[in-house]
């Protein structure tokens, strides 16, 4: 989330400083400081070979659009102040500096009227200059990338308006247009291609709030429950403002909108077809997030009819640190020839920072065997005191989780509460589905093992998985499913038994500040009094002596105690253990 705070030096120099760094991290960019252009180092072969093309707006929407810049894509990019187009001077050196003579150039710019206007005096001055001193015309073409379909107007064109923004989709309209300079194309060629992508290619973007800008501070925030809907790159409102909803039902209505937009419907003519979807991160959102947007647009776009042959998902083009995303979606022609010449084209490699390398491969079918172990069957049965003891522990869990949480935040990560009811819920939910063979004690041990791996993961659910496969083993030959009373007594040797195996793996002892603390002390006094209560007393007094003890395992160890809070580990096992002797009682 956009939180207002930046690493600045001074907002007067910031960018120069940035296209500075990006140069000195690539050592094949070159670096025009007074005009801001960044341009590839190679540039007097690269004219003499092919079209040369470049780009530019305001800064603010790295790698946008410097990163671009490289073989097989850009030439060069020129940079204005943050959000704010580059003077048409700049904009005019950067054309003279990497004009092709031989082989023309193209300018591809984004649908802003800054932009707009200053880069297009700049070619006509570039062409006035040519004119002045006798020479031809320079072969100078340049194409505005309308890409937005969050803010369309229906009368538009009838209006003259300004018409639809440039958004991410302008970076797959450089990726193609530069491949086919880079295969020799010409002029005309590189244009058509580029026109085709800019006619063909639509995008929405949303976000949970605004970005900060540097040396300005955040121009309006949203409420934790808002997300808004078409939402511009330089924070412009978008067209909707609403109730943040589930991820799912958020992708699909974005998709949903481009495909049913009047722009789209016009171009496709209502057929479906192949397409190329790019997913776009704005600049705040987690890798995490970008997973699962990225799967769900890929299934909101099959939903919707179409079948993505290539996806993108990456950072192209952002809004500073604005925590949103935007989805394009490139339809391909029908024409199977003109397809494949496309997807030659933006599957070609392209040197340069900003383009992230997605490498296409044939499917050819797998060849890879399972190694999974069989397991053995076993067949389900119902317990009613287990059953009671997995519904008691859950709600336990339930009722305890924000405290955990809260636990967890003041030491960790803050995610131990919600690990652990992950996994006592996926456990409630096995007894539901009679997954677990519940009259037989050790095997259903060895089944929750399984069920708290896939739930919880981490290090916590690690510990549970071996303490659990330890007891499993203990009971068993105890005789846990031969008819041997299953006591208190015995129950407790076998704990002590499966911390033995727990200690072969992990060097956290009592005294270290981890659940072992409280799960210890349970063991032992079940093992010796055979009292449940008793075990659980001694239990919350272990948890509630972690808050005076020094971490030494865990992440807590890395972390300066703030507080006397007591261990989130600890504090959990014991609601899973009261929940538990609850009902045994």
């Amino acid at each position: 989330m956009s939180t207002g705070k930046h690493f600045i030096t001074d907002p007067t120099t910031l960018v120069k400083d940035s296209l500075r760094g990006l140069a000195l991290a690539n050592p094949h960019l070159a670096f025009d400081d007074k005009q801001k252009v960044i341009y590839t180092k190679d540039l007097a072969a690269v004219r003499q070979k092919q079209v040369t093309l470049f780009c530019g707006g305001g800064s603010g929407h790295e790698p946008a659009h410097a990163g671009f810049v490289g073989s097989g894509i850009l030439t060069a990019a020129v940079s204005g102040h943050v959000f704010a187009s580059p003077t048409s001077s700049q904009v005019l050196s950067c054309l003279r500096r990497i004009y092709s003579a031989e082989h023309g150039s193209l300018v591809v710019i984004k649908n802003y009227t800054g932009d707009v206007l200053n880069f297009g005096r700049a070619v006509e001055r570039f062409k006035s200059e040519s004119v002045n001193n006798g020479k031809p015309l320079p072969r100078v073409a340049m194409m505005v990338v309308d890409d937005d379909v969050g803010v369309v107007n229906p009368n538009d064109d009838e209006e003259g308006g300004v018409g639809r923004r440039g958004l991410a989709g302008t970076v797959l309209v450089y990726k193609l247009a530069g491949a086919m300079a880079a295969s020799n194309g010409t002029l005309e060629q590189v244009k058509e291609v580029a026109d085709y992508v800019i006619s063909h290619i639509f995008t929405i973007g949303c976000a949970l709030n605004a970005a900060s800008v540097p040396g300005q501070g955040m121009p309006r925030s949203l409420i934790d429950s808002e997300i808004e809907i078409g939402m511009g790159i330089h924070n412009e409102p978008g067209f909707e403002t609403k109730q943040l909803e589930s991820a799912d039902v958020l992708v699909s209505r974005l998709v949903r909108h481009i495909v049913d937009s009047a722009p789209f419907q016009k171009v496709s003519g209502g057929n479906k077809g192949r397409v190329l979807l790019l997913v776009n991160n704005l600049g705040a959102t987690s890798n995490l997030e970008m997973g699962l947007i990225t799967k769900l647009a890929v299934e909101a776009t099959e939903a919707a009819g179409f079948e993505p042959v290539r996806v993108f998902s990456g950072t192209y083009m952002t809004g500073l640190a604005m925590p949103g995303v935007s989805i394009s979606l490139l339809l391909l022609p029908n024409d199977t020839q003109k397809q494949t010449q496309l997807l030659k084209l933006v599957d070609q490699p392209a040197h340069c920072p900003g383009w992230v390398p997605h490498v296409y491969a044939e499917d050819t079918g797998s060849t890879d065997d399972s190694t999974e172990a069989p397991t053995a069957h076993v067949e389900p049965a119902a317990d009613a005191t287990w059953e009671k003891a997995i519904a008691s522990a859950y709600q336990s869990v339930v009722e305890n989780e924000p405290h955990v949480t809260h636990l967890d935040q003041i030491m960790g990560d803050g995610d131990c509460g919600q690990v652990l009811l992950s996994g006592a819920t996926a456990i409630q939910e096995a007894t539901k589905h009679t997954q677990l063979p519940l009259n037989d004690p050790p095997a259903a041990l060895a089944c929750i093992s399984s069920i708290v791996e896939d739930a919880m993961g981490g290090t916590s659910g690690i510990i549970y998985c071996l303490f659990l496969d330890g007891l499993a083993q203990q009971l068993r030959g105890l005789g846990g499913s031969s008819g041997v009373a299953l006591t208190p007594n015995v129950w407790g040797k076998a704990m002590l038994g499966a911390l033995d195996t727990l200690y072969q793996y992990t060097t956290a002892r009592p005294g270290h500040r981890t659940l072992i603390d409280a799960l210890q002390p349970f063991a032992s006094t079940l093992a010796e009094s055979g009292n449940l209560n008793q075990a659980l007393d001694a239990a919350t007094k272990g948890a509630e002596a972690t808050a005076q003890m020094q971490p030494k395992r865990g992440r807590a160890v890395y972390v300066q105690q703030k507080e006397s809070a007591a261990d989130a580990g600890a504090v959990g096992l014991v609601s899973v253990l009261k929940g538990i002797v609850s009902t045994l009682q």
